[in-house]
């Protein structure tokens, strides 16, 4: 674990938290996603900057930023490239798709047709895209930050199970308070506020930061407490449909990267419930049973939390 390392994450965050105001924790999670090396689903209603928290963070990590506005004229072609016939070269020449970036900005990924949100499957798992037969890797880092409006919004359809267990974590930035919105109107000026954001980090460090996060230790009691928990929305009665052993995986990258940004070298149970909420929020589905009865995902997922016994860790229970 590198003291400058956590130093410089500790920048970005300091940087961002200066342009979207009153929205710290969230902003701290987000960067803990990217430390895991994982994708982020936002779901928001339209004008709470999230556009511009994405180009903070590519400006404050200096990564590539690509955004794609979502609508169903969006073809798959747009996001992984085509071929193009170049008569001086007398050749199919290829060019580039949008996913060809550091940080790709999905906006209002749910207005756009089933075939082109497929089209982001294969990069978003495997960091690299196949057009005509060839495979083509992306660069490295290689981050997504999705929004969709809310479900039942005009013009929008739901995501397909497949795509939303692909990304890491799922939050809302929500409105902000009122003092903080006071400062946001009382800062307008000609330039977009992410304009303002100053590189503090370089897309080499950031790699090298997800892979230090991997030699944070866990104890075995905590692995099987994260199992425990995961297993727990498989039977659980107001739960349709369980989580996957990929939001074990995803727990595990999580709670590593978050007691790694609170300069930690292990992993305690608060790491673990803290994390549970945003990996599991998008990936379980209630039944009828817990509509009937007033139950949200974030009760349910409290329910769960509170029913599993926390590992014992001496002074860090």
């Amino acid at each position: 674990m590198t003291k400058e390392y956590i130093e410089a994450a500790g920048a970005v965050i300091r940087e961002v938290n200066n342009i979207i105001l009153g929205k710290q924790n969230e902003i701290v999670e987000i960067m803990t996603a990217f430390l895991a090396n994982g994708h982020v689903l936002l779901e928001d209603i339209p004008g709470v900057g999230k556009t511009t928290l994405a180009m903070a963070f590519s400006r404050a990590m200096g990564l590539d930023c690509h955004r794609v506005q979502f609508t169903p004229d969006v073809m798959p072609s747009d996001l992984t490239g085509f071929s193009v016939y170049r008569r001086d070269e007398e050749k199919f020449v290829y060019q580039e798709g949008s996913v060809f970036c550091n940080l790709l900005l999905a906006d209002e990924i749910n207005r756009t047709s089933p075939k082109t949100q497929s089209a982001l499957l294969e990069v978003m798992e495997e960091r690299k895209v196949s057009v005509e037969g060839i495979t083509r890797k992306v660069p490295d880092p290689f981050l997504v930050i999705a929004t969709q409006n809310p479900s039942g919004t005009s013009g929008t359809q739901f995501l397909p199970e497949a795509q939303i267990d692909r990304f890491m974590i799922n939050m809302s930035l929500g409105y902000p308070d009122f003092n903080s919105e006071l400062a946001m109107a009382k800062s307008v000026t000609k330039n977009s506020r992410a304009d303002y954001v100053k590189p503090v980090l370089s897309k080499e460090i950031l790699v090298a930061m997800q892979d230090d996060i991997y030699e944070v230790y866990v104890k075995d009691e905590i692995y099987a407490y994260i199992l425990t928990l995961v297993s727990a929305t498989r039977n659980n009665p107001y739960i349709e449909r369980g989580a996957s052993p990929r939001a074990t995986i995803a727990m595990v990258k999580m709670v590593k990267a978050a007691a790694w940004l609170r300069g930690r070298n292990f992993v305690v149970p608060n790491d673990v419930t803290g994390q549970l909420p945003f990996v599991l929020n998008h990936r379980i589905n209630l039944n009828s049973g817990a509509k009937m009865a007033g139950y949200t995902k974030a009760a349910v997922i409290q329910q769960i939390i509170d029913s599993v016994e926390r590992p014992y860790m001496g002074a860090s229970k």
